[in-house]
């Protein structure tokens, strides 16, 4: 078996459920390993300058997720960055050889009452349209994230500082940070 290429890239990506903590963990770790981080959501919306419910708005789901895959490949220029994905980031099946490419895949594992306890404001995620949808969509997206994933970290039931050493000590026994 032929080893893939990782194109000079070492980025270590978060991968999730709405509510998992991608984007808190990638920034903490950052600051605690002195690597910069950075968020899908955020960079499509910088480039966009629309939030992402704008671009669900005028865009729609697709229109978004072509937006999501051009701020990904737009990565493959930079080195050694924690990036936290959006929740959706697995619907592309490009964006998973993206990522697999560039670094490692860390899937956050949880249940969907450890999402719902985590989402704080459902208005501003726009695949969120119902609790019985977001389970819906959670079992959908389940197997997208496990076949991505370089690591599965289960959250479930746990705080987000045990999250955090966890994910630390794994991605420090792999000599990934």
């Amino acid at each position: 078996m032929v080893p893939s290429t990782k194109h000079g890239c070492d980025h270590i990506f978060f991968i999730g459920f709405l509510g998992a903590g991608k984007s808190t963990l990638a920034r903490n770790l950052g600051r605690l390993f002195h690597r910069r981080f950075v968020d899908t959501d955020r960079l499509v919306e910088r480039s966009s300058s629309a939030s992402v419910t704008e671009l669900f708005a005028r865009e729609g789901e697709q229109g978004f997720r072509k937006r999501e895959t051009a701020a990904l490949r737009g990565l493959g220029r930079e080195r050694s960055l924690l990036v936290s994905c959006g929740g959706g980031i697995v619907e592309t099946p490009e964006n998973i050889l993206l990522m697999k490419e560039m670094g490692t895949c860390v899937y956050l594992d949880l249940d969907i009452e450890d999402s719902l306890r985590q989402i704080c404001r459902s208005d501003t995620r726009p695949d969120f349209r119902s609790p019985e949808h977001a389970a819906r969509l959670l079992e959908h997206r389940r197997p997208l994230y496990e076949s991505a994933a370089d690591l599965t970290v289960d959250i479930r039931g746990t705080s987000f500082e045990d999250v955090m050493y966890r994910v630390a000590e794994l991605l420090l026994e792999r000599g990934l940070l």
